[in-house]
């Protein structure tokens, strides 16, 4: 008998809720035997109905549908519903969904649940006062700082406390992709003599209490999206409306940036995350083990934090491959466990420097592919996990820039590397084989 996928397993805790919830009649009739699990995206399960009158009954009990995924309490916190063949319920539409996620806030990532330090005090309060008081406080903020050191955090903050504070403000929280993407679009409709997407875009980004945008630095050299960029800027700034940006880097370093542009954001406060001192580091393991309903030993945390970069997401990463260790080991968390699941010994001289090559390598081994097949554009499911979980592993384990991370995975837009970086990331708190896969893949290229 084949192995159950992950997200079967969780479609079925979730249907034992599900028959709670709905009458007994409605669930034998047209739920059990007539919905199927296929894939889980974004925190949402992907769930196949056999015809569209099914569906239509699903979508009539949406609420009950997602009263059942989350109180089966498997890590998910919605639903997308699909028949094939259909117009209605295509799947088509699960790119869109996935791109609303993409520009739609984590309700986790709150002020409460930012660890601050010293390295991030003073963001914090900046970050804090926009969201008591927009537009009348630091106008633009601008915030920049390495990656992995919560910058999105911060930035989704502001935008999930006005939600919950001053419901009324228009509160736009994007990604200078989408932006980017949208501002395309709507210049490919001006040529084709069609005015609708253009002033679609224009309403969208001007008609706003805040304007909240990650990641600017995406846009060096791209003067177009920079110009209508600078004129939303100054509509928004001459109506007193709140404008915060991050970046990698200093505005002064944007070399590729219009002058105009860099003297706008340097008009505002721009304020750094540093990286997080050993204090602050062990705080945010506390922190998301807390998350995880785990209490790990301090000498635990210690041991994690050393030697680690500054990113939050390998030190996540590192949490992660430890309670993995204990679940499947069937132990609790302690030194040794943790030094052997992070195939290091506790006085070990630093490993050498990882490479992409080294990650390629230990990726194609593990999955049994080709490096042609790996960096190809085929659409096999089972290469494109592969290749997702490539990229999300030269994300964690390497310092280097997007943009170069998707020249080693043969020529991927950043974009896309974002995309599988957080599609993976998503999938190992659910995935028990996905979270395998990546540590088997790290141990590889630790032991090389």
């Amino acid at each position: 008998m084949a192995e159950k996928a992950q997200y079967e397993i969780l479609w079925e805790k979730i249907c034992e809720r599900l028959e709670k919830l709905v009458s007994q009649l409605t669930y034998s009739t047209f739920f059990r035997g007539r919905l199927e699990a296929t894939d889980v995206i974004n925190r949402k399960i992907v769930i196949r109905a056999d015809t569209e009158n099914v569906a239509d009954i699903v979508m009539r009990n949406a609420d009950k549908f997602k009263q059942a995924v989350i109180s089966a309490d498997v890590g998910l916190s919605d639903f997308i519903i699909f028949v094939e063949g259909s117009e209605t319920y295509s799947l088509n539409e699960l790119p869109d969904a996935m791109e609303e996620v993409s520009i739609a806030t984590d309700k986790r990532f709150t002020f409460d649940s930012y660890v601050v330090g010293a390295s991030n005090k003073f963001v914090f309060a900046a970050a804090k006062s926009v969201a008591q008081a927009p537009g009348e406080n630091f106008n633009p903020l601008y915030i920049y700082g390495g990656t992995g050191l919560g910058k999105t955090h911060l930035l989704q903050a502001i935008a999930n406390e006005l939600a919950e504070k001053r419901p009324s403000l228009k509160v736009l929280y994007t990604t200078s992709e989408k932006f980017l993407n949208e501002y395309v679009d709507s210049m490919y409709a001006k040529k084709g003599d069609g005015r609708e997407a253009d002033a679609r875009f224009r309403s969208r980004y001007r008609n706003v209490d805040v304007l909240l945008i990650d990641d600017i630095q995406f846009w060096a050299g791209k003067y177009g999206v920079q110009e209508a960029f600078f004129h939303t800027f100054n509509e928004l700034f001459s109506q007193n409306k709140q404008i915060v940006i991050t970046s990698d880097c200093p505005a002064k370093d944007l070399t590729t940036l219009e002058e105009r542009l860099r003297t706008r954001f340097e008009g505002g406060l721009i304020a750094d995350i540093q990286p997080p001192d050993v204090e602050t580091k062990i705080a945010i393991l506390k922190r998301k083990a807390l998350e995880k309903k785990y209490i790990i030993p301090d000498e635990v945390l210690s041991f994690l934090v050393r030697n680690s970069d500054n990113n939050v997401r390998t030190l996540e990463g590192r949490l992660n491959t430890v309670i993995f260790a204990s679940k499947l080991h069937e132990e609790p968390i302690t030194l040794e466990l943790a030094a052997t699941a992070l195939q290091e010994a506790i006085n070990v001289s630093e490993p050498e420097e990882v490479t992409p090559e080294a990650i390629l390598r230990a990726t194609c081994a593990h999955f049994s592919v080709t490096r042609q097949d790996l960096l190809s554009k085929n659409k096999k499911q089972e290469l494109v996990r592969a290749r997702q979980i490539c990229a999300y592993l030269m994300c964690d384990m390497l310092s280097l820039p997007l943009v170069n991370i998707g020249q080693e995975m043969g020529g991927m837009h950043y974009s896309t590397i974002i995309y599988a970086r957080d599609k993976v990331s998503e999938l190992m708190r659910v995935n028990d084989k996905v979270l395998k896969d990546v540590n088997d893949i790290r141990s590889i290229v630790l032991k090389e």
